[in-house]
């Protein structure tokens, strides 16, 4: 596989997991732009620093995978001036209030009985392949509004691991990227200075023990298995990928080829 060019990451003191999709190759020799498609975690806690390095990327549109309960517990976006702000709710992989209660409040029976024995992963796999099926309205909203006019653009969600990194691997698809590319891309939200800070309550050192940080490492790793399980559905569902982007996503090849001319070199 040919390697991505790496580009210089900038250190942003508020906003995790953030990096420009550019350099990753596609399957007819192409690669895509950089400087037109980024990712990251919320934008919540941008520091002012953080918003000057944004602006300056020249964003037309701001995607927000977000739901009322991410807005709620994070706070909204940081306002970045002449930047159009589009909020697609899609599903939580740990979705459901009292389940996130129970991640940062439960104690460790409590965490095994939901987490535990391969419940927190299969929980995973479950939402992403969900998110695949049901949520085809919001995916095929995303890559219309790329192929008209919304580039330079920045997917987020909380995390910007699953649901961003789900939107990121589908816009990818359309493009036409190398399906190991777009794994790789998926596993860099790895790296211990883009991973998502759990935060528990309490101060004690059970509430971070290393059981626990077992227990919850499912709901905040990027596995290649949950990626793997969300690209197995668009098989079982729609028989292929370019039968999910035609019919499921409703992307036209005049779409698409206006999609890859605006984020491909």
């Amino acid at each position: 596989m040919t390697q991505q060019v790496p580009s210089t990451e900038p250190e942003l003191a508020g906003v995790r997991n953030f990096r420009d999709v550019g350099g990753l190759p596609t399957v007819d020799g192409r690669r895509v732009r950089h400087g037109v498609l980024f990712r990251s975690g919320h934008l919540a806690h941008a520091t002012e620093k953080d918003a000057a390095f944004l602006t300056s990327l020249g964003l037309h549109t701001i995607f927000d995978f977000r739901n009322a309960a991410d807005k709620k517990l994070e706070g909204p976006d940081v306002a970045l001036p002449g930047v159009r702000n589009v909020n697609l709710p899609l599903s939580d992989p740990a979705d459901g209030a009292e389940f996130w209660k129970m991640v940062r409040d439960g104690d460790l029976d409590q965490l095994r009985g939901i987490l535990a024995d391969g419940k927190g992963a299969a929980r995973m796999v479950a939402s992403y392949r969900t998110i695949i099926k049901e949520r085809t309205s919001e995916h095929s909203r995303v890559l219309h509004a790329l192929a008209e006019d919304s580039v330079p653009a920045l997917m987020h969600c909380a995390a910007g691991k699953d649901r961003a990194g789900l939107s990121i691997a589908v816009t990818l698809l359309a493009l036409g990227v190398e399906r190991e590319a777009i794994v790789a891309d998926y596993l860099e939200s790895n790296a211990k200075h883009r991973r998502y800070k759990v935060h528990r309550s309490g101060t004690s050192a059970s509430a971070y023990s290393p059981e626990v940080m077992e227990l919850l490492s499912p709901l905040f790793d990027a596995r290649a298995e949950y990626l793997t399980a969300a690209m197995e559905t668009v098989e079982e569902t729609w028989g292929g990928v370019e039968a999910y982007l035609e019919r499921g996503l409703r992307l036209a090849p005049e779409t698409r080829e206006r999609l890859r001319a605006r984020l491909l070199d």
